[in-house]
């Protein structure tokens, strides 16, 4: 079963709810691939921003992606790199609206990625 089957259902419809559901279902060999290093994890995200767009997704409806993502990621995972350590570190500082801000350059970036 693909990561599409958990975040969207037979009528293409995404819910974000699903997202940390899909993220537990991650593989941990593939996650630590995903992770090891932050070339790999943004292209990763680029990819996923990718289809998000071809299913019609908005910029705002993939930050809000992105942002539970990153407090996934932040609750449940050690950062294996400088650079998620500073993500890590600037998420856990940030209110919600620098975390949203933050979220939509993670975005940009990504998508620069592919």
């Amino acid at each position: 079963m693909s990561e599409y089957n958990h975040v969207v259902d037979k009528q293409d419809n995404f819910t974000v709810d699903k997202v940390n559901t899909a993220l537990d279902k991650i593989n941990p060999d593939k996650k630590e691939e995903i992770l090891k290093n932050f070339e790999s994890f943004k292209s990763y995200l680029g990819k996923r921003i990718e289809l998000a767009e071809k299913l019609g997704l908005s910029e705002e409806q993939i930050a809000v992606t992105a942002e539970k993502i990153a407090n996934y990621l932040t609750a449940n995972e050690e950062p294996r790199n400088s650079e998620e350590k500073l993500l890590s570190e600037l998420w856990k500082v940030g209110t919600q609206e620098e975390q949203h801000k933050l979220a939509h350059m993670l975005v940009r970036l990504a998508q620069q990625a592919n």
